[in-house]
């Protein structure tokens, strides 16, 4: 009788445990999250949201854009995105959403962020889609020009800095960043974007209205006429994943999931 019950004990043992290793088969990777900066900026302005996306066991990888040229910047990042092996979640700031538009159909990539952020379609220039709606203070009178022999960068004023890009930051804190800046090369403004993200893509936008650097009215436009899932962040300026790292976090684990 006692052989009989450990018998039947091993055998209920056996199903259990054969019950929980069909549970158990490991779940999908997680996407790598491919953060692309802006102009006037570098990799550095994600560094809040890195943190928390790998606290939260994503793989990140921020690339240095060029800022170049639409052609150029994306050439680049298609060697980048090479490099990545599985599925990737895109997501763009500001200009860097003009590229992420471009790059939305390498393979492996499931989703696309848009963080105050451009979002054309095929035969658009950023320059034309800021000019759109009003709100935007990028211009003449808050950017100086850099030129050299192979053409001219733009960049912002130290003293235009703050109030366009990160109004809703600190002042010292705005200053270090104005300092820092990195240039963009003037054509990109009018350079015709070659591609539209595919419908089929998911979207996700993330719209600050306080943004003076693209109007807030763009950047919903835009995000609706792709067909986006929309966030809107009152108050937030255009550096808003510094200013709001956590709010732009959720957004991008949402993309990813």
């Amino acid at each position: 009788m006692i052989r009989r019950i450990l018998a039947v004990a091993a055998s209920a043992a056996l199903l259990v445990t054969g019950a929980t290793t069909a549970v158990a088969h490991p779940k999908d990777p997680k996407p790598t999250i491919v953060l692309v900066h802006g102009a006037f900026a570098d990799g550095g302005s994600w560094a809040g949201v890195t943190k928390r996306l790998q606290r939260d066991g994503y793989k990140v990888v921020v690339p240095a854009v060029p800022l170049r040229s639409i052609a150029t910047d994306t050439t680049y990042l298609t060697g980048v995105l090479a490099s990545i092996p599985g599925p990737k979640v895109l997501v763009g700031h500001s200009y860097g959403g003009a590229l992420i538009t471009e790059l939305a159909g390498t393979p492996g990539v499931k989703s696309l962020v848009y963080v105050a952020a451009f979002i054309p379609q095929a035969g658009e220039t950023i320059g034309a889609l800021n000019a759109q709606f009003p709100g935007s203070e990028i211009g003449p009178d808050t950017t100086n020009t850099i030129t050299y022999a192979g053409g001219a960068d733009l960049v912002m004023k130290p003293e235009s800095f703050r109030a366009v890009f990160a109004a809703d930051l600190p002042a010292r804190e705005a200053a270090v960043l104005g300092a820092s800046q990195r240039p963009v090369a003037a054509a990109v403004f009018g350079e015709t974007v070659a591609k539209s993200a595919p419908g089929s893509l998911p979207k996700y936008a993330l719209v600050p209205s306080g943004d003076k650097a693209i109007a807030p009215a763009g950047e919903q436009f835009m995000a609706e006429r792709a067909g986006a899932h929309i966030v809107k962040v009152s108050g937030a300026s255009h550096l808003v994943m510094i200013s709001e790292p956590g709010t732009v976090t959720k957004l991008i684990e949402k993309a990813a999931h």
